[in-house]
């Protein structure tokens, strides 16, 4: 069976229909969604109505979260104090701008699901705002998945995405208490990480919405492409008056930040 995934769609109603009209061209059975249905973007109710009218499986992203709790993730995830206000400011826009409907479904949404030997989270399997990036640690990315009791692991977060395949083999720890030590072995079976990606704000160097099929039967994963009117999007960000960078950085598929004007503002965890 195909699987299409998704996540990331930051309230871009243009990347949302184009993505939906590739899936179908793909010829894919069931879609998930892995998150981020609201921010940054200037369609909130339009993307969050299509996603409940379709009735596709979704976990909560961090955006989604903190429209329903409020802002609650750490106050040095941003670059700088400026990108910091802008994030705020977005925030403020899309909180105003959410109907009742729509705020009540992204509370009910889960942190996580499975369908078969298939996990999905947003972030990770321990947080929304924890990034799984290709270059994690084996041993912490293996664990990951192993935390979700599953083979694949579907992911979102970081808008760019990749496939990653992890042998675990035979692992062994060895704990050493001085007079008495442990050693412990289990063997595990291959596990993937899959992150697919943004369809509303991908940040891998191209404006083309991003997402992934993923065939149960064969375990190919592909990872689709879609171009759209981004330029669309772009226009209605400013109509909105929302912040004109956001716009800069769709067009060019690029995460933007400037150098920080307080270093200890950085995030160094």
């Amino acid at each position: 069976m195909k699987i299409a995934v998704m996540s990331c769609i930051h309230g871009n109603y243009e990347a949302l229909d184009a993505v939906l009209l590739d899936i179908d061209q793909q010829k894919a059975e069931k879609i998930f969604c892995v998150g981020d249905l609201v921010g940054y973007g200037p369609h909130p109710n339009a993307v969050v109505a299509q996603i409940r009218a379709l009735d596709i499986p979704t976990c909560v992203g961090c955006w989604d979260e903190d429209i329903v709790e409020g802002l609650n993730a750490c106050d040095c995830s941003y670059p700088s104090l400026l990108a910091e206000k802008r994030g705020i400011q977005a925030h403020e826009w899309t909180n105003k701008e959410i109907n009742p409907e729509n705020r009540e479904f992204l509370a009910k949404l889960p942190h996580s699901f499975k369908e078969g030997n298939l996990a999905f989270v947003h972030g990770s399997p321990h947080s929304n705002h924890e990034y799984l990036l290709p270059q994690l640690d084996a041993f912490v990315a293996l664990e990951r998945v192993i935390s979700t009791d599953s083979d694949v692991l579907f992911c979102g977060h970081t808008h760019v995405p990749y496939a990653r395949t992890l042998d675990g083999g035979q692992l062994k720890i060895h704990v050493d208490r001085g007079e008495k030590s442990e050693e412990m072995s289990f063997t595990s079976p291959l596990k993937r990480i899959v992150n697919v990606g943004s369809v509303g704000e991908p940040r891998h160097g191209r404006p083309n919405a991003t997402y992934v099929i993923y065939d149960t039967d064969t375990q190919e994963v592909k990872l689709r492409e879609v171009p759209y009117d981004y330029q669309k999007t772009c226009a209605a960000i400013i109509e909105k008056g929302l912040p004109a960078i956001f716009a800069w950085r769709l067009a060019h598929g690029l995460e933007y930040a400037e150098r920080a004007d307080d270093p200890t503002h950085v995030c160094t965890r």
